[in-house]
């Protein structure tokens, strides 16, 4: 069975968002014309709203339709450790996790070679004109524990160190809660090689 025209555009369009797939979009839109266009309308206003009006912090980088996020206006933020991740997503889930209260520079992906992404895709510039500025003196790693993520965080380090930088990454072991017989080889490995002092 085929719909018509507009509503298989309405499905295309959805199918534009990760993980949705053609019968996630079937939902999605029958929910929408069917049960609920209000809400539709409703989120066609927001989307072309956000789509028109949010942009990047010009000193981090994360999303935000003002010149500077709500983390970089804030004065309670300790100005000198900066946090370096790869997307606002990232970011948020630090923020949510709580414990870290310096600055972030989000740098929107990682190195690809293959996907054409390079050091200029990643506002490394502007990542070494705030270190410049004196401020910082630790710069936390955050990328994630991905080969492109280990790779791109080596070059930002490589980049950085004749700055006078404290430079860390982030700790990677066994979860909390988690049983060492079900941790992967891999996890296990930088667990030993990230030990800890035992403190009681």
């Amino acid at each position: 069975m085929t719909f018509s025209p507009l509503v298989d555009r309405l499905l295309d369009a959805l199918r534009v968002l990760p993980g949705v797939g053609p019968k996630t979009a079937q939902r999605m839109a029958m929910h929408l014309l069917e049960r609920d266009r209000e809400g539709g309308q409703h989120l066609a206003r927001v989307l072309e709203e956000a789509l028109a009006h949010v942009g990047y912090c010009q000193q981090c980088r994360n999303l935000t339709e003002h010149p500077l996020c709500a983390i970089c206006e804030s004065s309670r933020r300790d100005d000198s450790q900066l946090c370096v991740v790869e997307s606002p997503a990232d970011l948020l889930a630090i923020e949510e996790a709580g414990g870290f209260r310096g600055r972030y520079f989000v740098l929107h992906g990682h190195l690809s070679p293959l996907d054409g992404i390079g050091p200029g895709d990643l506002g490394l510039e502007q990542l070494e004109q705030q270190v410049n500025a004196g401020m910082v003196e630790e710069i936390v790693l955050a990328t994630n524990p991905t080969v492109e993520g280990e790779a791109t965080a080596h070059y930002v380090a490589e980049q950085l160190r004749g700055y006078g930088v404290r430079l860390s990454r982030l700790a990677y072991g066994v979860p909390m809660g988690g049983e060492l017989e079900y941790v992967d080889g891999g996890t296990l490995s930088r667990a030993f090689v990230g030990r800890q002092p035992f403190s009681e």
